[in-house]
């Protein structure tokens, strides 16, 4: 008794089928993915800065000596930064070597808008923030700071983050699209 019986599997055109509607799925996630993962980049840094610049604060408070977060090159904070203690006092010593605590490297896709400007001491020209012995926070040159910073992403133009600067030491991360109070 040969009965027939149908296949259990299924045709090459329902599995097409089956394909075409990944590849749709794919397509309509995949920028929403591509802002997520730019989110979490964005975010990375952010924290990252604030906690160096809290390391910085703590140092100076510790050593009861200034002690500086500075980009690493003069053109902006994109490219890293580096935190340093020693020699910060305006009449050098010839002897004097300075302490690097660490440096951070460039932040591509990441970008501080305006190149960081926002910490130039408006008198020399030059980026910084400087902790004194009490925690208080100075531009390179010993002005006073502004308050924040912006981060941008290359893949996503949209997006931003600010690092705002209290004025008791605190900083804090804000999203102008979720939170545009607290930002300004």
């Amino acid at each position: 008794m040969n009965k027939y019986h149908p296949s259990q599997g299924g045709s090459l055109l329902e599995l097409m089928v089956v394909m075409l509607i990944v590849a749709i799925m794919a397509m309509i996630t995949m920028p929403l993915l591509q802002n997520q993962i730019a989110a979490r980049e964005i975010d990375s840094v952010a924290r990252r800065f604030i906690t160096h610049a809290l390391f910085t604060r703590q140092q100076a408070l510790h050593l009861g000596e200034q002690v500086l977060l500075k980009p690493i090159t003069e053109i902006g904070w994109d490219d890293g930064w580096v935190v340093q203690s020693g020699c910060l006092v305006k009449a050098t010593q010839s002897n004097c070597v300075p302490k690097y605590w660490f440096s951070q490297g460039a932040i591509d896709p990441i970008y501080f808008k305006g190149g960081g400007k926002q910490f130039v001491d408006p008198h020399s020209g030059k980026r910084g923030i400087l902790f004194n012995a009490a925690g208080a926070a100075r531009t390179g040159q010993g002005g006073f700071v502004a308050n924040r910073l912006i981060l941008g992403h290359d893949r996503a133009p949209g997006l931003e983050r600010q690092l705002i600067l209290g004025s008791g030491g605190r900083w804090r991360i804000c999203d102008p699209t979720r939170d545009a109070k607290r930002c300004h």
